[in-house]
């Protein structure tokens, strides 16, 4: 394993992902339903990720299909912010690319180190918004509504910033996951995983501040 070839993965994988999305995104833009799509993308996901998980030696054919997968969920979602909000999803892409260059570069640079309590923290805060989202789901199906998660009042918008930095706290645990992983001779594959990995949390990222700049924005409207 090693630095550059996790890097030339990641970016095989985003690329897959752009690249479909833009596709989903012109389609939707078009009038398209593309809702099926979105079940498609967001179901088969989160399938190939729990896969992923648990058999990392597969990651070159599961990451692949994941990065085609939630393509079409990037697409249809950036679709529908952009339709309420014209600009919103370009200027989430932006704020994703500056965040991950500039927690790459804090990360190089020493001023962000990571210790076991930083890992420990971000891995727990990290499983509390994952539950908090999946009851938050099932409380949707017995009618009853979360309403900060989703409102663009100011409760609605500190919830955004703390998911968004718990999110961007993800990228720099990738980043010494990539860093250790080249260090003590991994194999090979390893790379695949640690690809996947980093854009699983640049997806993640992208969408919670998708979400954060269309609550800034609806109270401007």
């Amino acid at each position: 394993m090693t630095i550059g070839g996790t890097v030339l993965k990641t970016g095989f994988f985003l690329a897959l992902s752009t690249a479909v999305g833009l596709v989903t995104f012109v389609l939707a833009r078009r009038g398209l339903n593309i809702m099926p799509l979105l079940w498609v993308g967001g179901i088969g996901g989160m399938v190939l990720a729990l896969i992923t998980a648990f058999k990392p030696a597969w990651a070159s054919v599961t990451g692949t299909l994941y990065a085609l997968a939630e393509g079409l969920v990037l697409g249809g979602v950036s679709a529908f912010y952009e339709a309420r909000f014209p600009g919103v999803a370009f200027a989430a892409a932006g704020c994703t690319i500056g965040t991950l260059a500039a927690l790459l570069l804090a990360y190089q640079s020493g001023w962000i180190k990571v210790t076991p309590g930083f890992r420990m923290g971000v891995i727990v805060a990290t499983g509390g918004i994952f539950l908090f989202y999946l009851v938050s789901m099932v409380l949707r199906l017995f009618g009853v509504q979360v309403p900060f998660i989703h409102e663009s009042g100011w409760l609605g918008i500190g919830f955004s910033l703390v998911v968004v930095a718990i999110a961007a706290m993800n990228l720099v645990l990738d980043f010494d996951f990539i860093e250790q992983g080249a260090a003590s001779g991994a194999p090979k594959y390893m790379e695949w995983y640690a690809a996947f990995g980093l854009m699983v949390t640049l997806i993640w990222l992208y969408l919670e501040i998708l979400r954060l700049l269309s609550k800034l924005s609806g109270r401007r409207d």
